[in-house]
């Protein structure tokens, strides 16, 4: 039998140790929320692929489509010969996308890419060069987008210089108030710190777009106060400027809506998606409105394999089973069952600093002292690796590497995320007595 120890011997020979090693696992198999290794141990799925496995591993529905596809032709480039799934695919984009105006979807590979294109039109359209982006944001690790992301280690050491016309200001982090102000009595005051970057910054009249994630991921699970997004896009539309929502990690239900963005009522002007659009399938989407869309001269976006057959078929049937199963209520259910756990825990381990998320999105911030705030990422590396070892596959986040992020499948059983919870609960028991 092969092990997983014989496979970690292996990848120390054939790859680089730059390319991300969280456990020494290796997976043999995947249904639902259970991943089983090469030995035939099973794990919880508390990560799903960094938010990609929304509807599951190896959903049926995703299967057939797959399994059909393979049967009538692997690649075709769209950009030669058309075909039915990808129009259909932007057409169901275009239809549950914020905003009551027509839409226009493309699609690439990878969420970087799409946040690559957005950038491009969002130039092209308004004839601007400048982007503002969030501090704690990720947006992908190519050039330009490893220039919008924010945190520097283990992203950006050593990989500069970054693009020029990028700029940053803080966003809505309520926990670490970038105003040491309380909300709401702050009245949301730090939205303002986008018209002083106007002012110490950039001109606006220089600027093409703001990118945002509604609920930032990599950062933290940050989710900002209601009227926060919505001043944003007022600021730039007094500016002429555009909105883009990143919507990559939080897009297809995860939030409880389709797109985080509708919990506020915001429309974007672009929105990109990725992660589970395709549950697994590579394949991501740049949706805008028609005339910021249509502004690209015909060719000048495009790649080989972007909209892949594959990833068309399973966006498809990724659409069909959250709005069957009804995931979107899922996703708030999910959600609030883990936050309500979190916040039972905290009670008796003050290392829980903060406990946040919106529908199955879910977090808890980990800290050395709950007045000082002091980040404990040391804790936080411990108790990931425990988690792991006690059978919960699990990923970190924050600047400070010391956030507990919980992205589940959706459609999760009930019995499996409750036990799930009891061995994060008892995990967090045994690295607190270490």
């Amino acid at each position: 039998m092969t092990t997983n120890a014989d496979i970690a011997a292996l990848r120390a020979q054939a790859v680089p140790r730059g390319v991300p090693a969280t456990a020494p696992v290796y997976v043999a198999g995947a249904r639902n929320a259970i991943i089983t290794d090469v030995e035939g141990r099973e794990y919880i799925d508390f990560a799903a692929g960094i938010g990609v496995m929304n509807v599951g591993h190896s959903h049926p529905k995703v299967v057939a489509a797959a399994k059909e596809q393979a049967e009538q032709y692997s690649h075709m480039c769209f950009g030669l010969f058309g075909y039915e799934s990808y129009v259909k695919l932007a057409e169901k984009l275009n239809q549950h996308a914020p905003g009551d105006f027509a839409k226009r979807t493309f699609f690439m590979n990878s969420g970087a890419e799409a946040v690559e294109n957005a950038v491009k039109i969002a130039r092209y359209a308004t004839g601007r060069k400048a982007i503002i982006a969030f501090e704690d944001a990720f947006h992908g690790r190519t050039y330009m987008t490893l220039s919008l992301t924010s945190q520097v280690s283990p992203y950006k050491v050593g990989f500069g210089p970054y693009a020029s016309e990028v700029y940053r200001i803080p966003y809505a982090y309520c926990y670490r108030c970038p105003l040491a102000m309380s909300y709401p009595s702050c009245a949301c005051a730090c939205a303002e710190l986008l018209e002083q970057a106007f002012a110490k910054q950039v001109n606006a009249e220089e600027v093409a777009a703001v990118i945002a994630e509604p609920v930032q991921g990599e950062g933290g699970f940050i989710v900002p106060p209601p009227e926060y997004m919505g001043k944003i896009k007022a600021m730039c539309e007094k500016h002429g400027i555009l909105l883009i929502g990143d919507e990559i990690q939080t897009g297809m239900g995860r939030t409880g809506k389709w797109f985080a963005m509708e919990h506020w009522g915001v429309a974007p002007d672009i929105m990109t998606t990725a992660k589970a659009l395709g549950a697994g399938f590579p394949i991501s989407g740049i949706t805008g409105k028609q005339e910021i869309m249509d502004a690209v001269h015909p060719s000048g976006v495009g790649t080989t394999y972007g909209g892949n057959p594959f990833g068309t078929r399973a966006g498809l049937a990724v659409f069909d089973i959250i709005e069957s199963e009804g995931l979107l209520a899922r996703a708030s259910v999910i959600g609030e069952r883990i936050r309500a756990r979190f916040k039972e825990m905290q009670k008796t381990y003050p290392v829980i600093g903060d406990v946040r998320g919106i529908g199955a999105m879910a977090a808890m911030e980990l800290v050395e002292d709950p007045e000082t705030k002091k980040p404990a990422g040391d804790f936080a590396k411990a108790f990931r690796t425990k988690l792991y070892q006690n059978g919960v596959v699990n990923i970190g986040a924050g600047t400070y590497h010391n956030v507990i992020r919980i992205l589940v499948p959706l459609t999760i059983e009930d019995e499996t995320l409750a036990r799930g919870l009891d061995i994060m609960e008892e995990t967090m028991s045994q690295v607190s007595t270490i």
